[in-house]
């Protein structure tokens, strides 16, 4: 399976390193920031499969950007497990009230940490197969290839991330403005009509197997994936 990306927000350099080598030896994809500003700049390039965010964070404190997170549509559903060395039960219940979906006490075991994150991912839907699949269509996300009725089609990498996000997120329509943040990145600069063309490319992929329906326009509002 590929890796899954955990973003790591914690000020003690120690304790970062010690979950960057832990995490990483897990098989797990690290990205570590000492900050909470750093993490919501991180999160405008990438959506990690979850968080672990320390409580008292320099700036902004853990609680908060959990909460920050949680508000924003392109992030609420990321999980979050919070590190902290408050074992209060206050301390606890505001951490869950902000959004926080698990509380890890310090000084903690790697291997409790990590048994939490597989439940937490389990829970969560975040801890997929790396086949996804509808009907006759099929997407190896390790090997990034695309078949339909086992039949493999060449697929440009951004049809293929659009697939990836579509499959994923079903009967729910996406304004042009979302799919440019949810596929392109909140960070990259380009035009909405872009996301027209390369609809256009993937309904051409599809149209000669009938599956380009499944790809729907709603007028006034953007873009559907459905099988009904």
């Amino acid at each position: 399976m590929s890796a899954k990306t955990v973003l790591v927000v914690e000020d003690d350099h120690d304790i970062r390193d010690m979950l960057v080598f832990s995490l990483s030896r897990a098989g797990y994809a690290v990205i570590e920031t000492e900050d909470a500003e750093q993490a919501l700049v991180k999160l405008g390039n990438i959506l990690p499969d979850i968080m672990l965010i320390d409580w008292m964070l320099p700036g902004i404190e853990g609680p908060e950007l959990v909460r920050r997170i949680r508000r924003d549509d392109l992030t609420c559903n990321i999980p979050v497990i919070m590190l902290t060395a408050r074992g209060e039960e206050t301390d606890k219940l505001r951490g869950f009230e902000n959004g926080a979906d698990d509380y890890v006490t310090k000084p903690f075991s790697p291997k409790e940490l990590l048994a939490r994150m597989r439940a937490l991912l389990r829970r969560s839907g975040n801890d997929e197969a790396d086949v996804l699949s509808v009907n006759d269509l099929s997407l190896d996300m390790q090997a990034h290839r695309f078949n339909i009725k086992n039949e493999e089609v060449q697929v440009g990498p951004t049809e293929f991330n659009l697939l990836v996000f579509f499959l994923k997120h079903q009967d729910r329509v996406y304004s042009r403005e979302q799919l440019l943040d949810l596929v392109w990145g909140r960070n990259v600069y380009v035009e909405e009509r872009t996301v027209d063309v390369h609809i256009l490319r993937l309904r051409k992929l599809l149209s000669p197997y009938g599956y380009d329906k499944l790809i729907q326009t709603v007028r006034g509002s953007g873009y559907r994936f459905s099988i009904k």
